[in-house]
């Protein structure tokens, strides 16, 4: 699944880069005074962070969102915290018929951009942890989808989403190898040409199956990945853009167990 990662401030605002002029972007930076400054070298979904994604009805400007869509009829606080971290992926294979994404992904649908991400590759009953990103050292566009919840306490607008998952391709297939899982399965990547596809308008019935062919996995020449060091525990160099250094684990007695050296 996607939980982690990596989203430097000029990657999630490279989409508004490309689409706006520069006095624009200058005021939407003055918009995101509060949000601008944080960095994203590791992140984790579990915190519930805010990021920027650009919506189907704003797609060139973004919004501020937490990761962790909260469904619009969400009853209450203790409801959102029970569901949170069930939906920062949503399976793009039931996403459109999932009670908590379905009304998002018919009619509110999204883009998050990021530098790569994390994931773990399990060998011998050991877990380690690799950082994916674009070959070309790119931004990622992900699809996702997105909800807008009142909260009854506060009566205030809640902006949430959730990252869309989809089978892995041949790398993510290799890395992606826990074997409590079912398959491996990598976040949904665009192209730029699919993600204006992404953005359109609230879906038919008629046209939900037809949409679902951009739902597949990125073509193998786009992603590279390495081994990086622990993303928890004593050694975990926390949110640091020494996170995504290449670590090298070496095999010990012919490959049946890894460490550090």
């Amino acid at each position: 699944m996607c939980y982690d990662v990596q989203a430097k401030l000029e990657s999630q605002l490279k989409r508004a880069i490309r689409k706006n002029s520069s006095e624009e972007v200058n005021s939407i930076l003055e918009k995101l005074e509060k949000f601008h400054g944080r960095p994203m070298f590791h992140v984790s979904g579990f915190n519930h962070p805010e990021m920027l994604i650009y919506t189907n009805e704003q797609p060139d400007i973004p919004t501020i969102a937490h990761w962790g869509l909260v469904p619009h009829w969400t009853k209450d606080e203790a409801s959102k915290e029970k569901l949170w971290n069930s939906t920062l992926n949503a399976k793009g294979e039931t996403v459109f018929e999932k009670p908590s994404f379905k009304d998002s992904a018919i009619a509110k649908r999204c883009l998050i951009h990021i530098d790569g991400f994390f994931e773990h590759k399990h060998i011998n009953g050991k877990s380690f942890p690799h950082f994916i990103k674009p070959k070309d050292n790119s931004v990622l566009s992900l699809g996702g989808v997105w909800s807008e919840w009142i909260n009854p306490r506060t009566e205030l607008i809640e902006t949430s989403f959730s990252i869309v998952t989809t089978r892995a391709n041949t790398l993510m297939s290799d890395i992606h190898n826990n074997p409590k899982l079912i398959e491996p399965r990598m976040p949904l990547i665009l192209d730029h040409e699919n993600e204006e596809d992404w953005l359109q308008g609230a879906l038919s019935e008629n046209e939900i199956e037809k949409f679902k062919k951009l739902i597949k996995p990125a073509s193998d020449h786009v992603l590279e990945a390495h081994t990086v060091g622990r993303l928890s525990g004593k050694n975990f160099k926390g949110n640091n853009e020494s996170v995504t250094e290449e670590v090298n684990y070496s095999a010990i007695d012919g490959g049946d167990q890894l460490s550090i050296f």
